[in-house]
């Protein structure tokens, strides 16, 4: 009943190794100059290290210069002593010692520090730094090594908070060690593109450097993970007329190899914006990019957030626990102890949820019941039995659970007037709940909060419009999926106006019928059309924003 993942040795260390087609990539691209002073601060077994060294010996520079001009720093000593015997054997026995074993935050405090200064900054060491940051999750980044990152990131006006992953003080701090003309080249996961606590890295990243590029892959790079990931390149100088965001989409790593930087020369500038915005957007052309801007800035169309409010679902603590079929209730004599809940956003299949869509899941063999002991029926022999059963398998031991009065009763039961997906496969949408069913957390809640009826709302949540900028605002990683947080959906354009006008029940039959361009050309013209005013050409734009975003999100799978 009850299984615990296991983190792996590289899980928990943050650190897979980079083919050595990005290695090459990044080194190739970064140092120009045979003098060019380089950083890699997690070198891990050397594969950066030793990609920069050829590099710079192909630009005829000698062996013991070398071994002064690389530094690679490495916090695990195994792997330091793979990264230093790995340059040792390119280098010839140089007598240099160009790997360190040291904490990369530790060794910037203890010797990038300019003391000269008041505000502790960092120096400006290097021409270029280049790696793939380790992958670790606040919980597991050891806190001796998390309390000196995050002051050095407080001194430098940032905000960690405990959702943090590591790889971003590592970017952050390594930028501001960059000489004035210095590049950074790094293995980034594509959650700088998208999640909140590295929105403030995306608004210094866009004035810190004058020109980014973006190197993305359809394929997953790392197979071993989920984890989509984009090559990031930044210069700190570049002329006026050539400076911004671009970005180029390879099919997987094996493309490096044949891929000429003059192919990179040649791809289209885009206006970077100096916001907390996310980058999913710089996927777009500037003509599409700008259309959202203009849209947004207008501010003509609402946002969700005026109409409904949107919560998490329930948070059970085990859902193999107190999700259960209908049979497993009448085995139990649960009926009195026990509510209706959607648990899949497969569920739901149309624009509204009632009780006949419950009845029909129940009878499929679905969990559609929640185990919810009735307090005010005292605790009959059945409940207590199921209750020392969850004790027996330690159910109550789980965090969610133990922090509960009692561990068995969930809290926040409270039927919404709505479903919100919080995981997207095809496209987002809103779910009228005209039955008594609460949901799980894979699924948000809704309340209407304006006065508007319910099917007016949900029926304009389906545009072009709202489609497009639920790409952009939503997160994707590395499955195909689109997930939304509650704000992220609040924070949509939702176009209401005309919606009283669309046919409810035949949108709910498309819907059922997986008909989803029949219901937008239908919606895009009541709603954005004659509602709001906007062009055939602008909405023929959004949708195509809307399918191209969809689109590459899906077949990065």
């Amino acid at each position: 009943m009850f299984k615990e993942k296991k983190l792996s040795a590289n899980k928990l260390r943050g650190g897979y190794y980079t083919p050595k087609e990005i290695s090459d990539f990044l080194c190739n691209w970064a140092i120009r100059k045979q003098d060019d002073k380089v950083l890699e601060p997690s070198c891990g077994d050397g594969s950066f290290i030793e990609s920069a060294i050829h590099r710079l010996k192909k630009l005829k520079c000698n062996d013991d210069k070398i071994s002064q001009q690389v530094l690679g720093i490495e916090l695990f000593e195994e792997e330091a002593k793979k990264a230093l015997a790995r340059a040792k054997k390119i280098l010839n026995g140089s007598t240099g010692k160009p790997i360190k074993n040291y904490d990369f935050f530790s060794y910037s405090k203890d010797f990038f520090l300019d003391t000269d200064s008041v505000d502790n900054v960092l120096k400006k060491e290097f021409d270029v730094i280049i790696g793939n940051p380790p992958f670790i999750r606040y919980h597991n980044f050891p806190e001796k090594h998390r309390e000196i990152a995050f002051k050095i990131m407080e001194s430098m006006g940032f905000s960690p908070n405990k959702l943090t992953n590591i790889w971003l003080p590592f970017l952050i701090i390594s930028a501001h060690l960059l000489k004035d003309k210095g590049r950074l080249a790094m293995v980034i996961p594509s959650e700088l593109f998208q999640v909140k606590y590295a929105s403030e890295a995306r608004l210094f990243l866009s004035k810190f450097f004058k020109r980014i590029s973006i190197v993305s892959f359809k394929k997953l790079v790392f197979d071993e993970i989920q984890q989509e990931i984009i090559l990031l390149l930044c210069e700190k100088d570049a002329p006026v007329n050539k400076s911004g965001i671009r970005s180029i989409e390879l099919n997987d790593a094996n493309d490096l190899s044949n891929f000429s930087f003059k192919e990179l020369e040649k791809t289209k500038i885009k206006p970077i914006e100096h916001s907390l915005d996310k980058w999913t957007q710089y996927y777009l052309s500037t003509e599409e990019i700008l259309l959202l801007r203009k849209i947004k800035e207008s501010k003509k169309v609402k946002l969700a957030k005026d109409y409904i409010s949107v919560d998490v679902g329930v948070v059970t603590g085990k859902n193999d626990f107190f999700l259960l079929t209908q049979e497993q209730v009448k085995q139990k004599k649960f009926e009195n102890h026990s509510c209706k809940i959607v648990a899949r956003s497969q569920q739901l299949e149309g624009l509204v949820f009632g009780n006949s869509d419950w009845k029909r899941m129940a009878k499929t063999g679905n969990s559609v019941s929640m185990f919810l002991p009735d307090k005010h029926n005292g605790t009959s022999k059945n409940v207590l039995e199921y209750i020392e059963l969850g004790e027996k398998h330690k159910i109550n031991t789980g965090y969610k659970c133990s922090i509960r009065k009692e561990w068995y009763r969930v809290p926040s039961i409270w039927v919404p007037d709505a479903f919100a997906l919080r995981q997207v496969h095809g496209y987002p949408k809103l779910i009228l709940n005209n039955s008594d069913a609460i949901s799980t957390d894979t699924i948000h809640r809704v309340k209407f909060t304006n006065g508007v009826p319910g099917k007016n709302i949900v029926c304009s949540f389906l545009n072009s419009l709202t489609f497009a900028f639920s790409e952009v605002m939503g997160r994707s990683y590395g499955g195909g999926v689109l997930t939304f947080e509650p704000s992220e959906i609040e924070e949509l354009p939702l176009p209401v106006k005309n919606a009283g006008k669309i046919n409810y029940e035949e949108i709910d039959l498309l819907l059922r019928e997986k008909k989803i361009d029949d219901v937008l050309n239908i919606t895009d013209q009541i709603l954005l059309k004659q509602g709001y005013g906007f062009s055939n050409k602008e909405i023929q734009m959004l949708r195509g924003i809307w399918i191209k975003m969809r689109n590459r999100r899906i077949n990065r799978k």
